[in-house]
């Protein structure tokens, strides 16, 4: 091939370690190997951030390739293009001779052509009689032919990264939409739970999205946002199941009053005939006054309502204070270890640490999951930090997790003074929160 030997370039253009490297590569190409060099070509304006070309280099590049004879670069149609000067500048659009030097240099420097310079620095080729190249000087497009694999790589990985960020894009999208209007519902319909606080960090998160942002920040945020939309979510099932479980007790109990023979004021509903009135008989024999519209409602039997001043709320731990995040954190000072640079900023750091504690404190998935149930995600993850803050004073973390997350159903459990104890007994210990 003609970059068979090392070659200098022409005048006061200094050689470089790239150029002779990028010579070595040249010479790697295997044989019979070709490339479509508009494939080519489409594959380096994909990777051109990679490759570090400029899209006025690849203009060039674009120019130089018209000059190639053939539709496939291969080594048995030869690797070098001789274009004068003007020529060249006409096919770049009219581009001055000083900035097609330049871009020219662009091209060397990353290492997708070479110089091949003649003695007088001329471009021209030597034709034998049957009018055949012989020797040609001018740029070889050899590094295109041996890093043609390396280029189709970085471009499909181009590709496949735009897609990501494009699919990434879409689903934060979506997500930032279902919190909001999640959010919205829960408002509208009264649903119990601390909605403003998550309507603020779901604003955070919002204003964390920069305008020009990479892969790696929006999956970070679209991890935050499906955990907040996962939390929207699943108190808004807790609540219709709580409606489900309290229409179905209210039919039970009316079945049980209706059913019950030794309540006859239950049976039936009872009626007064009020001086005036006249009574009618129903088909059953049941007397019935005219005006149904005085009918009383029958009352309730005392069973029942003691029952349901017993009954505990399945969802009645959200009715627990949440403390502020700094008294949770000077309490719990072993927890900040867990957060991110040893620091916690907000209530979703503590949360995420909590999940990893819990890992390693050997409590399951589902006590954890019955906690946040019972008293919140904020009071579960406050426990679990008290749990670890506690360390070898309690044998069976998940056991103990199980029994306060029982006390808390029946409402007869509170987090202040576990605090306010850890407080005492960590001397007011005090950690930067984030």
């Amino acid at each position: 091939m003609e970059s068979g030997y090392v070659t200098t370039p022409f005048g006061r253009r200094p050689m470089s370690l790239g150029m002779l490297a990028s010579q070595q590569l040249a010479e790697t190409i295997e044989p019979g190997m070709k490339r479509s060099k508009w494939k080519l070509f489409r594959a380096i304006c994909e990777a051109r951030p990679a490759l570090g070309v400029t899209d006025r280099a690849l203009t060039v590049l674009d120019a130089l390739l018209t000059f190639y004879p053939d539709d496939e670069i291969s080594e048995e149609k030869g690797l070098i293009v001789f274009p004068s000067n003007a020529q060249l500048s006409l096919r770049a659009r009219g581009m001055t001779p000083a900035t097609l030097r330049r871009h020219l240099a662009v091209l060397v420097e990353a290492g997708l052509i070479l110089r091949k310079d003649s003695p007088n620095g001329k471009r021209y080729a030597r034709r034998d009689r049957a009018g055949a190249i012989g020797e040609a000087f001018g740029f070889s497009v050899a590094p295109l032919l041996a890093r043609a694999v390396e280029i189709e790589n970085l471009a499909a990985q181009v590709i496949a990264d735009r897609e990501l960020l494009r699919a990434t894009r879409e689903r934060l999208t979506v997500c930032r939409r279902d919190i909001s209007k999640l959010i919205s519902t829960a408002i509208d319909e009264a649903v119990p739970g601390d909605w403003e606080q998550m309507m603020m960090m779901f604003r955070d998160l919002v204003a964390r999205i920069p305008r020009m942002a990479g892969i790696e920040e929006l999956v970070s945020l679209l991890d935050e946002m499906g955990l907040l939309r996962d939390e929207a979510v699943n108190l808004l099932e807790r609540h219709i199941k709580r409606e489900k479980i309290d229409a179905n007790e209210s039919q039970n109990e009316r079945h049980k009053q209706n059913s019950n023979p030794d309540s006859t004021s239950e049976i039936e509903p009872r009626f007064e005939t009020k001086q005036g009135e006249t009574a009618v008989t129903n088909n059953e024999g049941m007397a019935e006054p005219l005006d149904v519209g005085r009918q009383k409602p029958p009352r309730p039997s005392a069973g029942y309502a003691g029952r349901m001043q017993g009954a505990a709320d399945p969802v009645a731990g959200h009715s627990l204070k949440s403390f502020p995040l700094g008294l949770v954190l000077q309490a719990c000072p072993a927890i900040l270890d867990y957060g991110p640079g040893g620091a916690m900023g907000n209530w979703r750091d503590l949360m995420s640490a909590a999940v990893v504690v819990r890992s390693m404190l050997g409590v399951s998935p589902s006590a954890y999951e019955e906690a946040c149930a019972a008293m919140g995600p904020e009071n579960a993850a406050t426990v679990i930090a008290c749990i670890l803050e506690r360390g070898g004073q309690i044998n069976s973390p998940g056991g103990y997790l199980r029994d306060l997350t029982r006390r808390a159903e029946r409402g007869e459990f509170a987090i202040g003074p576990m605090l306010m104890a850890l407080v005492r007994a960590n001397g007011g210990v005090r950690r930067h929160a984030g």
